[in-house]
C-alpha cells in the first residue's frame, strides 16, 4: 500500500501568485530580478501554510495546533500538566498568542528528542526561575544522560518490512546498519531517519533514492564531526596530556561536562548552518523554475 499523500498547499493562492506573474508585461517579468524573488517568497509563504493559517499573534487551538505541527488533544494535555499557560477566554472563545505557539514548538521538539513531560515541565521551571544557559544544561544532562542518542525500536521482522514496503530496500537498510536481525524480531537502529524516509516517499520520492542519498551524505556527516569533536580534543590539549597524572578529579569532570556541553552547542549549529544552506538552495531552484516559467510563456507576445 502506497504511503497516503500530505495535505496540498493552499492551490488557489499559489494559482494566484503564478497567474499575477502571467499578467506582468513580458519585458519586466523577463529583466527583473526582483520579480523573481518577490514571487519566490509569495510561494514559499504560500507552501509552508498548507492549512491558511497565518501567523497573526491570536489563534484559537486549532490554529495553534497547526502552526505547531501538534494536535488540540496534546495541547489540553501540556495546559492540564502545567507545561502551557492558561490562554486568554474572550466570552466563550479560548485565544493563545505567540508566546504559547513558542512554547508549543519547544515542548514539542523536547519530546520528540526523548524527555518526557515531567523531564519538560521541570527544564522550563529552571528556564522561568531564572537560571543560566549553563543551569538548564546542567540539568538536562542529568535528565538525558551524557548522550541523547536515538533510541533503537524493536518489533517482528513482518512488521518492519512492512513499515519499509519494499523488500529489496529492507535489504539494503540492513546492510546499511539501519536495521539489524534479531532473530524473529527486527531492530530500527535509526527510527526517526526511517521516519523521516517514509514522510519524504509522500512526495513521490523513491525509497532508493533517499538510501542513496543517505550513502552519499553519511561521510560528509562522518567528516564534519571529526572537524567539530578535534577542535574540542584540542582545546584540552594543553589540560590532559599523555603520560602526565590527569587533574583533579573536579577539573576532570568539568572538562567532561564541557565536551558534552559541546557536543550540545555543535549540533545546534551545524543544523543551523545546514538548514540555512538548503533554504538558499531550494529558493534558488525555485528561482531558476519561475525564470524558465515566465520565460516559456506560450501566450505571450513577442518581443518587436
Amino acid at each position: 500500500m502506497p504511503p497516503p499523500q500530505p495535505p496540498r498547499p493552499q492551490a488557489g493562492a499559489i494559482a494566484a501568485i503564478l497567474g499575477g506573474l502571467r499578467r506582468a508585461p513580458q519585458q519586466i517579468r523577463r529583466s527583473s530580478r526582483d520579480v523573481v524573488e518577490t514571487a519566490v517568497s509569495q510561494l514559499f509563504d504560500a507552501a509552508v501554510q498548507p492549512h491558511g493559517v497565518a501567523a497573526s499573534g491570536e489563534y484559537r487551538i486549532e490554529e495553534l495546533a497547526r502552526l505547531a505541527g501538534s494536535t488540540t488533544r496534546n495541547i489540553r494535555v501540556y495546559r492540564d500538566r502545567g507545561l502551557l499557560h492558561p490562554p486568554l477566554r474572550v466570552g466563550r472563545i479560548v485565544l493563545f498568542n505567540d508566546t504559547h505557539l513558542t512554547r508549543l514548538r519547544l515542548i514539542t521538539s523536547m519530546l520528540d528528542r526523548g524527555y518526557t513531560i515531567a523531564h519538560v515541565h521541570e527544564m522550563l521551571n529552571a528556564w522561568e526561575q531564572g537560571k543560566d544557559i549553563g543551569d538548564v544544561l546542567g540539568l538536562e544532562n542529568a535528565i538525558a544522560g551524557s548522550w541523547a542518542t536515538e533510541k533503537s525500536e524493536r518489533m517482528p521482522v513482518a512488521q518492519a518490512r512492512e513499515l519499509i514496503d519494499d523488500d529489496a530496500a529492507f535489504d539494503r537498510l540492513c546492510d546499511n546498519g539501519l536495521i539489524k536481525l534479531a532473530g524473529e524480531d527486527a531492530i530500527i537502529l535509526r527510527p526517526k531517519l526511517i521516519e523521516a524516509f517514509n514522510d519524504i516517499r509522500r512526495y513521490g520520492i523513491g525509497i532508493d533514492t533517499l538510501i542513496d542519498v543517505h550513502e552519499r551524505v553519511l561521510p560528509h556527516v562522518d567528516e564534519i564531526s571529526s572537524i567539530l569533536v578535534q577542535a574540542g580534543v584540542d582545546h584540552l590539549a594543553h589540560r590532559i596530556k599523555p603520560g602526565e597524572p590527569l587533574p583533579a578529579d573536579t577539573e576532570v569532570a568539568e572538562l567532561i561536562t564541557m565536551l558534552v556541553r559541546f557536543r550540545t552547542q555543535a549540533v545546534a549549529a551545524v543544523t543551523a548552518t545546514l538548514a540555512v544552506s538548503i533554504e538558499s538552495t531550494i529558493e534558488n531552484v525555485v528561482a531558476q523554475m519561475l525564470t524558465e516559467y515566465l520565460g516559456k510563456d506560450p501566450g505571450a507576445d513577442e518581443p518587436t
